[in-house]
């Protein structure tokens, strides 16, 4: 994948633009003017000689010293630029056509550079420490447009994410994760204790008022179904109808039993139930063979098919309601989200603890991302680099640059002309 990122990096940097074709019409316009002004102080030169040999005067001698100087400066700044991209004249003049023959080292060395003077600790830490992101970031998220757009922002990159999750994975995940923490905490301790809370606190006595509730009234409309009951037990040598008062009597017993239960707070039965709770929960934290049973019917229940379904079917419960309140501007979720930026944006714009802590963040992220990712990133200068066409690099650089160049050209036969004008009136001085 990084090699196909250079090569279309390179193929970019390989393609001309408009802008390129007019850089290079503006090259072509300085080099026009650099070389006119060669060849006009190479007639003045001529001129200047012509008139000393025909005895014009002393000021001919300097003005074909000035001249001959700038001929000198003009053609040793034309070897110089022109030494940059190709071979002067085309004569494979050692160390000139430096671009195209020292592009890959070029790249090493700009690779180098960027990683040595950018890619630093120092300078990373200290440029992002004086941005002052922590109070910038702070008051760009206390305005109420910023914060919704970002609540806004995060919903749809939260529905993306939800909607690219396969369900069948997720809910394999989650159940897997389910069963083995299961699996992996013992239940009967932790029951026991919260069992025998229960029975301190009374709280059993509702769920055992319910059922005494429930029990009553339905026996008082299953009254036949008792009194069948019983008399589908009896032996098949008593008669009938005492197997019929046998069952109206055990029916009368029961109702009037689970009566007195239900309206007698401190019924015995009541009493007994307390207590057998209490040792129930006793034997689930001190009793192993209570406990290895409990592991068991844990291990049953979790194993059914019917469980593992539920616990699969929490997935797509959450995932619903995620995606339903992502999507809804006034739902609770986002609600709270546009607080909590706005209220987080309010902080880090007069906290300063908080944005030093935020930008401390910032920083160690950053420069963990640099000093270990520095080889591939450098990498990526070096390799694309070498990966652009020679020829056409140099064209390109010279296309950028390359007026900028001439004006050396320019300068070198102004500043030589001068600099031969001051040695010759020096020397003539001198001799005088």
């Amino acid at each position: 994948m990084a090699v196909r990122a250079v090569r279309r990096g390179a193929a970019r940097f390989a393609a001309d633009t408009p802008a390129d074709a007019e850089k290079r019409r503006g090259v072509r316009r300085m080099k026009a003017i650099a070389a006119g002004l060669l060849l006009f102080v190479a007639l003045i030169y001529i001129l200047a000689k012509w008139a000393q040999n025909a005895g014009a005067g002393g000021w001919a001698a300097y003005v074909a010293a000035a001249a001959e100087a700038g001929m000198v400066g003009a053609l040793a700044d034309w070897f110089a630029v022109t030494a940059l991209f190709r071979h002067p004249l085309g004569i494979p003049i050692p160390h000139t056509a430096i671009i195209p023959t020292k592009k890959d080292q070029l790249g090493v060395s700009l690779g180098s550079f960027v990683g040595e003077n950018f890619l630093s600790e120092d300078v990373v830490r200290a440029r992002l420490r004086s941005v002052g992101f922590g109070g910038r970031l702070g008051t760009w998220l206390a305005e109420p447009a910023h914060a919704d757009r970002v609540t806004s922002e995060l919903s749809t990159a939260l529905r993306g994410a939800l909607t690219v999750l396969r369900d069948s994975d997720v809910q394999a995940v989650v159940g897997e994760a389910i069963t083995r923490r299961a699996e992996a905490v013992e239940i009967a301790p932790g029951a026991g204790r919260m069992l025998e809370k229960i029975v301190a606190d009374g709280g059993h006595r509702r769920a055992v008022d319910l059922v005494c509730v429930r029990a009553h009234d339905w026996l008082v409309l299953h009254s036949d179904s008792v009194i069948e009951a019983v008399e589908g037990g009896a032996p098949g040598w008593t008669p009938r109808f005492v197997d019929k008062r046998i069952g109206e009597r055990v029916y009368k017993e029961l109702l009037r039993f689970v009566t007195e239960m239900r309206d007698s707070p401190g019924h015995p039965a009541r009493g007994a139930l307390d207590r057998f709770l209490a040792d129930f929960a006793s034997d689930l934290q001190s009793d192993m063979d209570t406990r290895a049973r409990v592991e068991r019917l844990k291990g049953e229940i979790l194993n059914r098919g019917e469980v593992q379904d539920i616990i699969g079917s929490v997935w797509s419960s959450v995932r619903g309601m995620i995606v339903a309140a992502a999507e809804d501007e006034r739902s609770e979720l986002r609600l709270r989200a546009r607080a909590s930026f706005l209220s987080l944006g309010a902080r880090l714009a007069i906290d300063g603890r908080l944005q030093a802590k935020l930008e401390g963040w910032l920083e160690d992220a950053a420069v963990y991302v640099v000093t270990t990712y520095r080889g591939e990133i450098t990498s990526l200068i070096t390799d694309t680099v070498a990966s652009w066409d020679a020829e056409h690099t140099s064209r390109k650089i010279e296309a950028h640059i390359g007026r900028d160049l001439q004006f050396i050209r320019i300068n070198g036969t102004v500043v030589g002309a001068l600099a031969g004008l001051l040695i010759y009136a020096i020397s003539h001085a001198v001799g005088a």
